[in-house]
């Protein structure tokens, strides 16, 4: 890697890469904090629904006064998408709105850094499609877990190795699909006042709870690598990181995969709620198969942990630390025109799916919420089911009951056509729907 190095160059020639951040949450915010360690490195506009706050995050993270001075802060995100900037990170969560920021950028001219994970897996291939023709770079976000799974995986096929399987660790337990907000500070041994009081928002780490993030993130890891999705969605094996290459092989080898060559998260939490020794809840992973007898040798020499076989081996990362990785992907972007990971095709969607008997006339709640998770399927599944995409399944009305555990499809709500965000998905289907 040589990106410190092209960006000392740009420092010294006056030219420092200037990135507006669209929303300064808590991603936002960690992006934010290395700013100023970061020289040639220089964010001029920051866009948030409440400014103040973007203030007082600046100051947080250790921002002087002369820097926030100089920076704009603002509600207006098209005008920061206008202003001279090469790259925008889009960092708000919001699907729909972030699709509308991207093309924006796209429309500009800007390279696009999309930490909304929501939108990537909501209508990602079509944006990176645009980006490409139009000659900027869409990219996921580094740190984030997608695009670190997406790195080791290229570094496994750039070396030679097979991928079998790859993927993130979380907490998980079946009950949790079920979980709503006002239940889930338990979960995490928080208090509801605890909580409160720290500013977490429930709905927002339920999603994490409830499978919905997992789902999403592995959608984007799938189709950034063509790695093919659990037919009948992800598994969540209990798995710790000496286990890997036992566990996440086929199920015709001694494993838990369908198949080879498959995304899959692996849980911090035996089924019973003791906890998996060694696990992998924070980190990243790709198993590996040796290519042949000689490989399988060295990974013995080497001291790499391995199945019984020897054949099967894992990689992987213990933490991924989010915005404070950030740089990594605004820099490959401005310094070389490269994304650190990207949607080559449509191969996962994560669609919504009832979390009790819904009634026609209730309002659909998003990820999170009291009503709805989001289950990952295989793209072509989703399209023949009709799903609906967990993405748009915010504040949309069910005009037919549907039973608990049952997907919600498209005819099941009332949906607006005309919105943006809905257009834009259908024409990415329309788009992909040929390739899946």
């Amino acid at each position: 890697m040589n990106l410190h190095h092209l960006l000392e160059k740009r420092r010294v020639a006056g030219k420092p890469v200037r990135v507006a951040l669209i929303g300064a949450g808590k991603f936002g915010s960690m992006f934010l904090s290395q700013v100023p360690h970061t020289p040639g490195l220089e964010v001029p506009v920051i866009v948030d629904l409440d400014p103040e706050r973007a203030r007082d995050a600046c100051r947080t993270v250790g921002w002087d006064d002369a820097r926030i001075a100089a920076t704009t802060f603002t509600k207006d995100g098209a005008a920061a998408i206008a202003n001279s900037v090469e790259v925008i990170v889009e960092a708000t969560g919001n699907p729909s709105v972030g699709i509308r920021h991207a093309r924006a950028a796209i429309a500009a001219g800007k390279h696009i850094v999309m930490v909304n994970v929501e939108a990537d897996v909501l209508a990602g291939p079509l944006l990176a499609d645009e980006a490409r023709k139009a000659g900027v770079v869409y990219s996921l976000a580094y740190g984030d877990q997608p695009a670190l799974t997406a790195e080791m995986v290229d570094w496994a096929r750039a070396t030679g190795f097979r991928v079998v399987a790859a993927g993130k660790g979380t907490k998980y337990l079946p009950i949790y699909h079920d979980v709503t907000p006002a239940g889930v500070w338990g979960h995490y041994g928080l208090t509801a006042a605890e909580a409160q009081s720290a500013g977490m928002n429930p709905q927002m780490f339920n999603s994490f709870l409830d499978g919905t993030k997992s789902a999403i993130e592995m959608a984007a890891i799938a189709n950034a690598t063509g790695l093919d999705v659990p037919s009948t969605g992800l598994l969540f094996p209990p798995c710790g990181v000496d286990d890997l290459p036992h566990v996440m092989r086929p199920t015709d080898k001694g494993g838990v995969l369908e198949k080879s060559g498959v995304v899959e998260v692996v849980s911090s939490l035996e089924r019973d709620g003791r906890p998996v020794f060694r696990d992998l809840r924070w980190g990243v992973y790709v198993v590996l198969e040796a290519p042949n007898d000689y490989a399988a040798d060295c990974f013995r020499q080497y001291g790499l942990k391995t199945d019984s076989s020897g054949r099967y081996a894992a990689m992987y990362k213990p933490y991924h630390l989010i915005g404070l990785e950030l740089n990594i992907s605004v820099l490959s972007a401005a310094l070389r025109g490269e994304p650190t990971g990207q949607p080559q095709g449509f191969r996962g969607d994560v669609a919504a799916v009832a979390k009790k008997n819904l009634r026609a006339g209730e309002m659909l709640d998003g990820e999170g919420g009291y009503t709805v998770w989001g289950k990952l399927m295989p793209a072509a599944e989703s399209l023949k089911t009709g799903a609906l995409p967990i993405g748009l399944a915010h504040h949309v009305k069910l005009t037919r009951d549907v039973a608990h555990g049952a997907v919600v499809r498209w005819s099941d709500v009332e949906i607006d056509a005309k919105n943006d965000a809905v257009a834009f998905r259908r024409a990415m289907e329309a788009k992909f729907s040929r390739q899946v």
